[in-house]
């Protein structure tokens, strides 16, 4: 259901489900790309569910020009295999979940075009998986940086983050329980990478993140 306001969010890579249950809350979705880069937040990582756990896959970038850097130009580096290690990762940890053999073809192209820029291949791999979740979302970026947007929305771009607990900082958010494929080992796991929903519960996936926004 939508919430009436607009929502403000960073650009992401592989983003946690409170990113796109409020991307799919919102009339409007604004995606900064004025901003200055900034480090260990889900611009260019995103955590999955593996056999092990809980890690991390992080899209290295070019450290080189990161000063004053405004997040649309900063350049992916290319001095790792990253992406072949990211759908290793993938594959690893989802081949046996209901429906990574279903949406496997139509994202492994992303792991194997190379990408110049960081936030063309979040903008693009975004825009697959919304096609994937079957839905539509109003997005537009931001023609300039500003400190805050509370006066015209929902400011969530540094509120969705790895170190802060999303029902703490959106009490519109709740967590909705899947399946997933190790919960008889971990219990349920929330707030994981859109992937871990979207291979878990395939068609069923905009319902679960319907239900995340009260």
């Amino acid at each position: 259901m939508k919430s009436g306001i607009n929502v403000y969010l960073s650009t992401a890579y592989l983003a946690p489900l409170h990113y796109y249950a409020r991307m799919l809350s919102a009339d409007k979705v604004f995606i900064e790309q004025h901003e200055n880069y900034l480090k260990q937040s889900y611009r260019n990582r995103c955590q999955i569910l593996s056999a092990n756990g809980v890690i991390s896959l992080s899209i290295p970038v070019d450290k080189g020009i990161l000063l004053k850097c405004f997040i649309r130009d900063v350049r992916i580096s290319t001095h790792t295999n990253w992406q072949i290690l990211h759908w290793r990762s993938l594959k690893a940890a989802y081949n046996s979940s209901p429906f990574f053999e279903y949406y496997a073809d139509e994202l492994q192209n992303f792991f194997e075009r190379k990408w110049e820029f960081l936030f063309d291949f979040n903008t693009e791999l975004q825009q697959k998986i919304l096609s994937l979740i079957d839905t539509d979302v109003n997005i537009s970026f931001t023609n300039e940086y500003k400190v805050d947007y509370t006066s015209s929305g929902l400011d969530m771009r540094g509120e969705i983050h790895p170190k802060k607990l999303s029902e703490t900082v959106d009490n519109k958010f709740v967590n909705v329980p899947y399946y997933q494929v190790f919960d008889s080992k971990f219990g349920f796991v929330p707030n994981m990478s859109i992937l871990d929903l979207l291979f878990n519960m395939g068609t069923e996936s905009l319902d679960v993140l319907e239900k995340m926004i009260r």
